[in-house]
């Protein structure tokens, strides 16, 4: 678990409300050589069954490995409603001032604003699978035009679908679905910088249901239906935030203080009522590489270059806690569904379990051998076991990495095997009963960031399963009701679909391609947690 080929972005570690600051992920040297490129099998075995490779996505040939630079692919799910009687393309121009009161209900567009090679993100309020719509901050340049005239309308789009959102190089695509074409329906070029990240929120009141964060540091707000209907290649009737990274640290923006303190978190709001953005918020030194709210959107986990996951009460601008990594930065970040649990990855190769409820980490995932590159729960997955009631519940989470691999694990508190306080140096390594490791003495106290705990503190997981599914080094996994979606930082993504579903949708992933890769083999039985480790480090 040492270091691994790589280097991340600096960026200056400020969010702002209609602006922030993530960065990074990694970008090590291209490893992905023919002999590594073997065979890859379709389908990975876990208790419930079999998960079949369904279809594949991918950009348009022509674009070489590696040479998209900062731009590391990420995906974002949009499901598009029935579209509306009244519903029709958003006005190319905007003249509105619609302002909105308070951190709370500001468009929460969050993007990247440090440089620097690697992915960011960006999150709507309640982005995991919910939305806090906030009423649009227009205050902002409109960019009305596409091909230089009128724009051409797709008459024929009837508005509803679920789409897979891609960047890669200075291009977004898009993809549908459920569709098996490989190739992308949609392309949206940008001239002068790189699509770094993305957002959907269905439930976006002013209709600009698409964010795109950019490199720059730009950000644009757009409606998807809009880019589905027009039939050029650059981006329609889209709001500009930030325009060339203006909310930069050292750009002399008089409506926020200066920042005295640079690893201390603060907030400050704009000194005009007209300004946008009208909060800034400093975490840290150094650059975010992932934010993640609540699905609820009342907390805001951010984690970056540092190696801190931080948590926030987003309402309060309160700092709740957090804590450090064991080893580097860290990269990804995501919720539970009930906003129990935090899950982290990074530098270390660990995947962290971080407690809302105990404030600090309970678990650590050991299985993959590279930086830990994507992390998410699986929200449609529930026990066999289970029993309804929130007691003893069971969680299902997946991890991609560099190593290629993605990995799905279980986890439930009741299995956690504590660990008890050692005995001083030099005595005999036995526990005594009742006396717990010092990290679980007691619940950290609110606002606290607890440093790394001692790897013998802390009890570890096992993967479920461990399965190489792609070729290059792996940049993020999204779970659906119907399937499993990993992305490679090179754009291509895999769909597999779970146990269960149709056996006509996928009939064409039975076949192996070429000769098997040595799959690991499945845990015997439910072996969600390994047994306490004595590790002395």
């Amino acid at each position: 678990m040492m270091m691994h080929n790589g280097s991340n972005g600096y960026g200056n570690g400020v969010m702002t409300s209609a602006s922030s600051s993530t960065a990074t992920g990694t970008s090590s040297s291209p490893s992905a050589t023919n002999a590594q490129s073997q065979a890859l099998k379709t389908y990975f075995k876990t208790p419930e069954g079999r998960y079949k490779l369904h279809y594949e996505k991918t950009h348009p040939p022509g674009i070489l490995p590696y040479s998209h630079g900062k731009s590391v692919s990420q995906i974002t799910l949009a499901h598009l409603k029935e579209k509306s009687t009244h519903s029709g393309p958003a006005p190319s121009t905007s003249a509105s001032a619609s302002t909105s009161s308070g951190v709370r209900y500001a468009a929460a567009r969050l993007l990247g604003v440090g440089g620097g090679n690697g992915s960011r993100t960006l999150s709507f309020v309640g982005g995991n699978g919910t939305s806090k719509a906030a009423n649009g901050t227009s205050r902002s340049s409109t960019l009305a035009g596409s091909n230089g005239g009128h724009s051409m309308l797709n008459s024929n789009y009837d508005g509803k679908g679920t789409y897979l959102i891609f960047n890669v190089g200075d291009t977004l695509f898009i993809s549908d679905l459920n569709s098996p074409d490989k190739d992308p329906i949609k392309a949206i070029h940008f001239s002068n910088s790189n699509p770094v990240c993305h957002a959907f929120d269905p439930e976006a009141k002013d209709g600009h249901d698409l964010l795109i964060g950019l490199s720059s540091g730009d950000v644009y707000s757009a409606s998807l239906r809009q880019q589905l209907q027009d039939v050029g290649k650059k981006l329609v009737g889209a709001q500009h935030y930030n325009k060339e990274g203006s909310c930069k640290e050292g750009t002399g923006d008089s409506s926020f203080p200066v920042i005295k303190d640079q690893t201390q978190f603060s907030v400050a709001h704009a000194r005009s009522s007209k300004s946008n953005p009208i909060a800034r918020w400093h975490i840290c030194q150094g650059s975010i590489n992932s934010i993640a709210f609540s699905t609820d959107g009342g907390y805001l986990a951010t984690v970056g270059r540092d190696g801190y996951l931080r948590v926030f009460d987003y309402s309060k601008e309160q700092l709740i806690g957090g804590g450090k990594s064991y080893y580097g930065a860290l990269l990804c970040c995501a919720w539970s569904f009930d906003g129990k649990y935090i899950l982290t990855g990074g530098e270390d190769d660990l995947v962290t379990v971080w407690s809302m409820e105990d404030r600090k980490v309970v678990a650590w995932g050991e299985g993959h051998n590279s930086w830990v590159s994507g992390v998410a729960f699986d929200s449609y997955w529930s026990s066999p076991t289970s029993d309804g009631t929130e007691e003893n519940v069971m969680y299902r989470f997946g991890s991609v990495g560099q190593d290629t691999q993605l990995l799905l694990w279980d986890f439930t508190m009741d299995e956690i095997i504590v660990p008890l306080r050692r005995c001083p140096p030099g005595g005999s390594p036995t526990f005594s009963a009742g006396s717990q490791s010092s990290h679980w003495d007691s619940i950290c106290p609110v606002g606290t960031l607890q440093p790394a705990p001692s790897m013998r503190d802390v009890p570890k997981l096992s993967p479920l399963v461990a399965h190489r599914v792609h070729s290059e080094p792996l940049s993020g996994v999204t779970f659906t009701e119907e399937s499993i979606l990993t992305a490679c930082r090179e754009g291509h993504v895999k769909i597999w679909v779970r146990p269960g579903t149709s056996e006509s949708q996928s009939s064409n992933s039975e076949a192996i391609v070429g000769t098997s890769s040595k799959e690991q083999p499945l845990l015997p039985g439910k072996t969600s947690v390994s047994s306490y480790k004595s590790v002395h480090v």
